[in-house]
């Protein structure tokens, strides 16, 4: 059945419900679909049933079935993944995400949050403001939502008690005020039984304000963004023949229309409109979250990660940002440690330079710290290894929000809202020499390479590094050996031996490693080097044929054996914190070059085959 003119000309309102675990939301969102006749009689049927198997509410219909469609959720009681919902009133059509109470799953409320224009933040009337509360709240301002409805649920629960109420509205709007909301619409509601959901209740006659459904219809975001210039991320390159050359995206913000002026970011390149092109045919004009195919009237050069914009609002382009970061994994932030960032379309890799502080989640307080763990929030400054074309956060959410993927197991880790850049790129210039590393290299008659020898404490990295270096020398070849131990003494002195120096110290070495690369040398470094990402760094600052890792495959209980420094009883005994292989791990290498059997080859047999592999490659 075709929509009348009336439901085409009704307003979206995509809203969140959020808070802490227990606190109702899936079965407010639930009564809401009830009560605006949302649900099929079948579905009706089927969670009455259900009810009796997985329901909370005794033998009456748990209406949280309606939402919480995993198993698990069903049978644990609780909200895990995203749930999606749709419905509709005379008024409004309304995208409801119903998020996860539980603090592992806050990536999860943060992703929702994201494309939200308001928040439902429930209360338990029976528990007050909670730590999960504040953190959602947190992250809901921080995503650029401005408008809250808080929803007192159970209400029924504290016999309708207004004082109860009144202390809980007065305790979250004492916290949230550093929060900047717009508008905080506070209800008591009672999920289970209707009262003030799309009813008023006769149980709380001292409430004289709209329904939660009320307050969603009549309730008026403030426009985000409102006049955002023209971006697009450039998807791909569309090219099915030697007469079309398109950059497909979806419009971020803005307009775009045929004889338009736009430029590309990163490369300052103008050019001019020529077609837009749709999956329906050529339109004249095309405005946010259409996706599009724009022909140009010049060839230049744009790729993938490139965003087009207006000529007179350009992003920023820079390799260095303040940002917001909410830490979504369960392995800590190691600063220096490197990672890749999506921003729209565009992938680089990036490192964080500078931890300045985390934000108390009760008090709001700036707190210092050196890393970041699950569920924290922080501000910080980033370095990406290439320009990078963006927005701030507040001016665009398209294109000044970003994730970190981990590098080794590509799950994200963080999700970041950029602040403003760091204009470190427009006064620091790389300088252009004359003389290469390869002419530096040709002068020594050998390639420039980094050996990289990792293992574990005692597996004997430095004595086939030595011996390595000796033969190469005997051959004619200009080295440079860098061991851990000796960078401890000068260059790395002053970091010790936690997971966040560790990175810090590999990262130093692998910097010293490249500018003699850039010397010619074949550089040999003997580094524990614990951690994948961090020897993946170092092999991503050189060429790709330039790394060599050699792992020093030799077993715990050998090297314990040997204990040449007399290092693993004293962690055995508890004397020496954070030791790798005893109290702190250590990532094996998966696709090393060359691997040595630590526990059965000699140092002279295994430095034969490194000199060989170096001779023969």
């Amino acid at each position: 059945m075709n929509a009348g003119p009336e439901a085409i000309q009704k307003s979206l309102l995509r809203f969140i419900s959020c808070g802490s675990v227990d606190d109702g939301k899936s079965s407010l969102i639930g009564r809401l679909l009830h009560d605006a006749k949302a649900i099929f009689d079948d579905q009706l049927a089927a969670i009455t049933r259900d009810s009796l198997r997985h329901g909370t509410t005794g033998r009456d219909v748990d209406l949280a079935l309606l939402v919480d469609g995993l198993e698990a959720e069903r049978d644990q009681g609780i909200t895990i993944d995203v749930a999606y919902r749709y419905f509709s009133t005379p008024r409004r059509s309304f995208i409801v995400a119903d998020t996860p109470g539980h603090e592992q799953y806050t990536r999860n409320m943060a992703t929702a949050a994201s494309t939200a224009d308001v928040a439902v933040i429930l209360i338990d009337a029976r528990k007050g403001v909670l730590i999960q509360t504040r953190r959602h709240s947190q992250i809901c301002a921080l995503l650029g939502i401005r408008d809250v409805i808080l929803a007192v649920n159970k209400i029924d629960l504290v016999g309708f008690s207004e004082a109860t109420y009144r202390t809980i509205v007065d305790d979250y709007l004492g916290f949230a005020k550093a929060l900047g909301f717009t508008s905080v619409t506070a209800i008591p509601v009672s999920a289970r039984f209707g009262d003030n959901v799309s009813q008023s209740s006769t149980s709380t006659p001292w409430f004289d304000g709209p329904t939660l459904l009320q307050a969603l219809e009549h309730i008026e975001p403030a426009p985000i963004q409102p006049g955002a210039p023209f971006r697009m991320p450039v998807q791909w390159v569309n090219r099915p023949n030697l007469d079309f050359r398109g950059y497909a995206g979806t419009v971020a913000s803005g307009t775009i229309a045929v004889g338009d002026e736009v430029v590309a970011a990163l490369s300052g390149r103008n050019s001019r409109v020529e077609r837009i092109v749709t999956f329906d045919g050529d339109i004249d004009r095309a405005e946010a979250g259409q996706a599009v195919t724009l022909l140009l009237a010049d060839d230049i050069d744009i790729g993938r990660g490139e965003i087009l914009s207006s000529p007179e609002h350009r992003p920023v382009v820079a390799d260095h940002f303040a940002c917001t970061l909410v830490w979504m994994s369960e392995q800590p932030l190691l600063p220096g440690r490197g990672y890749q960032l999506m921003c729209g379309t565009a992938r680089v890799n990036v490192r964080v330079t500078k931890l300045k502080h985390t934000i108390d989640i009760g008090t709001q307080a700036e707190k210092p710290a050196h890393t970041l763990a699950l569920n924290d929030i922080a501000v910080c400054n980033i370095s990406t290894t290439a320009p990078l074309a963006f927005d701030s956060y507040a001016d665009n959410r398209r294109t000044g929000a970003f994730i970190l993927i981990d590098r080794t197991s590509n799950a994200t880790v963080a999700a970041g809202m950029i602040r403003f850049a760091l204009r470190r790129s427009t006064n620091v210039h790389r300088y252009g020499h004359r003389i290469g590393k390869e002419q530096r290299a040709a002068a020594k008659h050998q390639r420039a390479t980094i050996f990289w020898f990792t293992g574990l404490s005692g597996s004997g990295k430095s004595t086939i590094a030595d011996i390595v270096e000796q033969k190469l020398t005997e051959l004619g070849h200009h080295t440079m050996l860098l061991d851990g131990d000796n960078l401890r003494h000068g260059l790395n002195r002053d970091l010790g031996f936690t997971d966040t120096d560790r990175v810090e110290n590999i990262r130093r070495a692998g910097e010293v490693a490249k500018l003699m690369v850039e010397a010619g040398l074949v550089v040999l470094c003997c580094f524990i080097s614990p951690f994948a990402g961090e020897r993946q760094l170092v092999r991503e600052l050189v060429g790709s044929d330039e790394f060599v890792e050699v792992f020093v495959d030799a077993p715990l209980d050998v090297c314990i054996g040997r204990d040449p420094k007399g290092l693993y009883k004293r962690a055995i005994a508890g004397d020496i914190p954070n030791f790798t292989g005893i109290s702190a791990p250590y990532e094996r290498p998966t696709d090393a070059e060359i691997v040595i059997d630590g526990g059965k080859e000699s140092a002279n047999v295994a430095a034969e085959r490194v000199v060989a592999w170096y001779l023969e490659h």
